[in-house]
């Protein structure tokens, strides 16, 4: 899907902050994630047009940072850590007792990743990006409820937004 027009108006004053436009590829990416959940090949082609560069150029960014979905997820992307310190204190059940609690919650994307650099907070995770921690698979899912819910607000590079809200 294409930007909204208020969205191309972003992108365009965050290729203004660069010297080069191409620089610009990341926070378009962000961009283009927080409008529509995941980075569609679209996308992907618009971003490249608006940079002047080659699309392989941006799914090659795109696919080297694990932070962008290039498949639809639900609303709310749970990062689990399950890392060295997250491991010794519970992430590995953690990670276990979401993805069973919301395997079949398409609103709720649970993913297993190697680090959320929170170790003082290990057990980890983070719903969009937003860190949450020591956890419990119940304090989690509370957490993640809210969430849901639109009590608890989720950040993006373009601005906050609550889940829940267009």
């Amino acid at each position: 899907m294409p930007f909204t027009d208020a969205n191309l108006t972003k992108a365009r004053e965050l290729m203004a902050k660069y010297p080069f436009a191409k620089s610009a590829v990341l926070p378009l990416l962000h961009l283009a994630q927080d409008q529509d959940g995941w980075v569609s090949p679209e996308a992907m082609r618009e971003i490249a047009d608006l940079l002047d560069i080659a699309p392989a150029q941006v799914l090659g960014t795109c696919s080297f940072y694990t932070m962008f979905q290039r498949e639809p997820v639900g609303r709310l992307v749970v990062s689990v850590c399950t890392n060295v310190t997250c491991l010794v204190n519970g992430g590995p059940e953690l990670l276990e007792g979401l993805r069973e609690r919301y395997a079949t919650d398409d609103d709720v994307f649970v993913e297993e990743v190697e680090c959320v650099a929170a170790c003082d907070r290990a057990p980890a995770l983070q719903v969009n990006y937003e860190y949450h921690g020591p956890v419990t698979v119940e304090t989690a899912s509370a957490t993640i409820e809210e969430y849901k819910r639109g009590e608890r607000v989720c950040r993006t590079v373009s601005g906050s937004i609550a889940v829940g809200q267009s």
